[in-house]
């Protein structure tokens, strides 16, 4: 499972909070029931253009990976949280925005891998993944 969160916030102080990126990281693995493999990598970045500038951070989990970046000027942010195994992503969708303070936010729950052996696989698993779409209130790609 894939779930991305692409989301917008007025509240910018958060998004630039890099203890607020690293508690997420930190913590958001075990919400979700993944194993944390490493602290979380946290780093501020500073672009040619001045609102490009945002907080970077990632954390390697067992099942794969969590990554935030962010760009507080512009009052985006970019969330991945990216596992070989299922989990809960309606409630990782209420954490992210809670932690984030997000005003809106578009939502993708990808299901990936080498699952599908056939072509009606395939299809049944996008009937799937757009029904959880729907569900979750998110956007078609």
């Amino acid at each position: 499972m894939h779930l991305v969160v692409d989301g917008y916030a007025t509240n910018r102080e958060r998004l630039s909070d890099v203890d607020l990126v690293r508690r997420f990281l930190d913590e958001h693995p075990e919400a979700i029931g993944m194993t944390k493999m490493i602290p979380p990598q946290v780093y501020t970045y500073s672009g040619e253009m001045s609102a490009d500038w945002g907080v970077s951070g990632f954390v390697l989990i067992a099942e794969s990976h969590i990554s935030v970046h962010t760009f507080p000027d512009r009052g985006y942010i970019n969330v991945d949280v990216f596992s070989c195994r299922e989990f809960d992503a309606e409630a990782s969708r209420r954490e992210i925005e809670a932690t984030f303070g997000l005003d809106d936010a578009k939502i993708w729950l990808l299901e990936r891998g080498i699952d599908y052996s056939t072509p009606r696989e395939a299809h049944e698993g996008m009937v799937n993944e757009r029904a959880q779409l729907a569900a979750m209130g998110g956007q078609d790609v």
